[in-house]
């Protein structure tokens, strides 16, 4: 399966960043912020290179100064196009939102806290986008950009797709806020007939786990289920147990050595749903690993069994299917 990952944390708006592999049928682009208070406007711009003159596949704007309405354009050779407008009802100035832009043969398709907002057709080749970029009267908390669809076969209209190189950035983020303000995104989601992983799943880490690497694992979790975990191993026992348990409705994390297992942790929230797609990602870090689901961050965990390289193997157990895990 093919599979190339973007994400960037809190990034300082006006904030521009490579898309690495580029944009393709499959790409999904989840941004998560809020619209400040007495926001005027912004934008998510979907293009072709950092250049100030870059073509714009996709200019998703947001305006409060006047209408309440969301613009979407395409620039190409310095002209927009025709402009194609929304009533603006879920992007309120104050609020926060999980937007999510995903990529087909014929639109963008606009995703906000879980509802479609629209379609938007291609008038450009959508192969050409490599870069995003946002400005305007908003922050971003984080931004992830993925595949999630096996390769396509190449075609001169679609060709294969360089890589670009990422700009990662990783300070803290909040804790996955639980409100009905942040319904889960949705739009990772494995398409049917997708190859599945088998359950208990074990894979050697090559190299160790180490700052700067991260696991990515994407499936479904069963519609009655009860808990799954994912363990990361080293020869003394488990450095991160993360254990959803929704019977208990919690996400226990904690460290085994030997027979002996340390104090759990249980904070912030569930960000996980039974009957539903997920995307989780672990990370690396100096001190800790930082844990995403669907692209929000939703845990951290200091290191309890350091050097972190002596981490040699994962496994994944549980009520889930799994239709790809990347090392």
């Amino acid at each position: 399966m093919a599979f190339n990952q973007t994400l960037f944390y809190n990034p300082i708006i006006p904030f521009t960043g490579a898309i690495q592999g580029g944009v393709q049928v499959g790409k999904m682009i989840a941004i998560s912020g809020r619209v400040l208070p007495g926001a005027r406007r912004f934008h998510v711009n979907l293009q072709s290179g950092s250049r100030t003159n870059a073509d714009i596949a996709f200019h998703f704007n947001p305006r409060y100064d006047g209408d309440s309405c969301v613009v979407a354009n395409t620039l190409q050779h310095g002209n927009w196009g025709n402009e194609e407008r929304k009533s603006n009802s879920l992007l309120l100035p104050g609020s926060t939102f999980n937007l999510l832009i995903t990529v087909t043969y014929d639109s963008f398709l606009v995703n906000i806290n879980g509802s479609h907002f629209m379609d938007y057709r291609h008038r450009i080749p959508f192969n050409q986008v490599d870069t995003i970029s946002v400005g305007g009267t908003v922050d971003i908390s984080s931004i992830a950009c993925q595949n999630n669809m096996p390769a396509f076969p190449t075609s001169p209209a679609y060709p294969p797709q360089p890589v670009f190189p990422s700009s990662p950035a990783y300070p803290p983020l909040l804790a996955f806020p639980t409100s009905p303000a942040y319904p889960p995104i949705i739009g990772f989601s494995p398409q049917p007939g997708f190859p599945t992983c088998a359950v208990p799943y074990r894979t050697s880490i090559n190299g160790g786990f180490r700052p700067g690497k991260s696991i990515t694992i994407q499936g479904n979790i069963q519609p009655h289920a009860t808990r799954f975990h994912v363990n990361l191993n080293f020869n003394g026992g488990i450095a991160l147990h993360y254990n959803p348990r929704f019977n208990e409705h919690a996400v226990v994390r904690n460290t085994k050595q030997g027979v002996h297992w340390s104090g759990e942790e249980r904070g912030g929230g569930m960000p996980f749903h039974q009957g539903q797609p997920f995307t989780l990602t672990i990370c690396c870090e100096n001190s800790c690993f930082r844990i995403l689901v669907n692209g929000i961050q939703a845990h951290t965990y200091d290191h309890r069994i350091t050097p972190v390289r002596n981490i040699h193997s994962l496994e994944i157990d549980g009520d889930v299917t799994l239709t790809s895990v990347t090392v």
